[in-house]
């Protein structure tokens, strides 16, 4: 078993420390209850180290002879097992940013995102003015063949009524997973219908897919984003990657922007992909693990294809593994903004409640030797507010603030390109932050829950209309529009929910508003793939990424 652990960065507790050009970050991310942050993970079939435990028996009897005076004599009972639990959190705190202890609940919910499933009745939902909305049921799934449809209202579970009783999402979810076999009742309320409508839905796997979207930019570029790497990853790659050459395939956009990392092997197979046989992709060392060198095989796909990584702050771990093999080997273009700089691995190691720690076993290198681990040597606490000072210095929206020490400069493996390590991975074409924009406003009515239930509400009154009059994507995407209409009735819900704003805010919010939520329609009519395919056509970075492999001497000259 695989597993990782989620370390998440201070974004939403502090958002209010960041610009507001910043907080676009936050508001794709709470859109999609996005994650996903920080995490990284040894891959225990690859890597099997002889741990040697070494404890004084000094230490341990002291350690249990405090537990027992505790127990036997202090003034008021206490939970041991929480000491217990208090002191490994802090011996691994002492350590760095990424050992950390895991509670037997944890290890369940992490695991997850990473081993691509999980056992329920498959849907996506919302909660909509106390009602449990059905906005999709999962393709295949098991909600799907027995007849949910978008727009359903779930008012009762197993004839327990679940509307208008402040039902929260993990009560939804406590409520309609379960093992794979066992079945389920849930009575709907659809529009056109008088009475209730009862199903008995037999839960089963429910896939959980890394890659967000795949289509054809223009009739060349092809374009691929992932938010993790887990064990589905590469057949989801390979599953798109087969349609868009059938499209025309010429090059190819892996957007790896916020993917905080996953899978060592997943993140390896990728870099296989764009690789000649036998380059150096990642190797890792450690005290107490020798050198362990992950090599290309002559199995991938994309050897010849032009390409252009998207990376940005929060890229990490796996991520950076791809991408700074495909920059050491001058395989292709990086875009975007350094990326997080974590380059420490960790092993799993489970305790006898079935808890673990994930301990950091050793470093891992770039085939240039760069180690892109960021330093932690100033505590945890100033580690996680990187971002922060990212901000102060300038970083975000100017190459120039950087410095790097010719310390820490390495050259690519081909092209003899100066890289530099010591803190994530520089990208070779720097696109700042777009400030150009308030988001203030918008950032408001997401972290208020208004603009998702703004649009719910909007397609359960229009979806028949839209499907009529949209019948494909191309044609939504060509042919609707955010009009006044629409934003003023946003900005009414806001107003009447009490979000309160500027006229000036407001007003300098409603082109990003339109986007957001045209782009929101769409993801809930088709799928997150096309929120992407509109929201990308606002995005310096992804334009950026076009026009370098539109312009082909320019993308060899940058190379060289």
């Amino acid at each position: 078993m695989i597993l990782a652990q989620n370390l998440l960065l201070p974004l939403n507790g502090n958002s209010q420390l960041f610009p507001d050009y910043l907080n676009r970050y936050i508001t794709i991310k709470i859109i999609f209850m996005h994650r996903f942050s920080v995490f990284f993970l040894a891959f225990s079939m690859l890597i099997t180290p002889l741990v040697k435990a070494q404890y004084t028996s000094e230490g341990t009897l002291k350690i249990d002879r405090v537990l027992k005076l505790v127990d036997a004599y202090y003034v008021d009972s206490v939970k041991q097992d929480k000491l217990v639990e208090d002191a490994i959190v802090s011996i691994l705190k002492d350590l760095d940013p990424h050992s950390v202890y895991i509670t037997k609940e944890e290890v369940k919910e992490m695991n997850e995102p990473l081993v691509g499933n999980f056992e329920g009745i498959g849907i996506q939902f919302n909660i909509l003015f106390d009602t449990i909305l059905v906005i999709a049921p999962i393709s295949g799934g098991p909600s799907e063949k027995v007849g949910l449809r978008p727009g359903d209202r779930i008012v009762k579970i197993n004839d327990e009524n679940v509307a208008g009783v402040k039902m929260t999402t993990t009560g939804v979810r406590d409520r309609l997973l379960g093992k794979k076999g066992t079945s389920v009742k849930v009575s709907v309320l659809r529009k056109g219908k008088n009475e209730l409508m009862d199903f008995t839905i037999i839960r089963d796997k429910i896939p959980i897919f890394s890659m967000d979207a795949a289509y054809m930019v223009d009739d060349q570029i092809g374009y691929v984003r992932f938010n993790r790497f887990s064990a589905t990853t590469m057949n989801e790659f390979h599953e798109a990657i087969t349609r868009l050459n059938k499209e025309g395939m010429k090059d190819v956009i892996l957007d790896l922007r916020g993917n905080g990392g996953g899978m060592l092997d997943a993140a390896i197979h990728m870099a296989d992909e764009f690789l000649d046989k036998d380059k150096l992709i990642v190797y890792i060392q450690g005290t107490h693990i020798p050198r362990q060198d992950f090599s290309s095989s002559s199995r991938g796909s994309l050897k010849k294809e032009r390409m252009v990584i998207l990376i940005d702050e929060g890229s990490a771990s796996a991520s950076e593994i791809v991408t700074g093999a495909i920059q050491d080997w001058d395989r292709g273009l990086v875009v975007g903004r350094r990326s997080f700089g974590k380059g420490l691995v960790q092993k799993p190691f489970y305790l006898p409640d079935e808890s673990m720690i994930r301990l950091t076993i050793a470093r891992y290198y770039t085939p240039s030797g760069r180690l892109i681990q960021k330093s932690y040597k100033n505590g945890v606490d100033n580690y996680m507010q990187d971002l922060i000072e990212r901000y102060k210095h300038g970083e975000l929206v100017s190459a120039d603030s950087i410095h790097f020490p010719d310390s820490l400069k390495f050259y690519t493996r081909m092209n003899h390109r100066p890289v530099y390590g010591g803190g994530g991975i520089m990208p070779d074409i720097f696109v700042p932050v777009d400030t150009s924009a308030n988001y203030s406003y918008s950032n408001s009515l997401v972290r208020s829950g208004v603009l998702t239930s703004f649009v719910l509400n909007y397609l359960d009154e229009h979806r028949d209309q839209l499907k009529e009059k949209y019948k494909t994507f191309n044609d939504y995407k060509s042919g609707f529009q955010v009009d006044d209409t629409i934003l003023d009735a946003l900005n009414k819900m806001a107003s009447d929910e009490g979000v309160k704003s500027e006229d000036e805010e407001v007003e300098n919010s409603a082109k990003h508003l339109r986007l957001i939520v045209k782009a929101l329609i769409a993801r809930d009519t088709w799928d997150i793939s096309e929120y992407y395919e509109i929201i990308n056509e606002k995005d310096d970075s992804f334009a950026k990424a076009v026009e370098v492999l539109q312009d082909k001497s320019f993308y060899q000259r940058k190379l060289k």
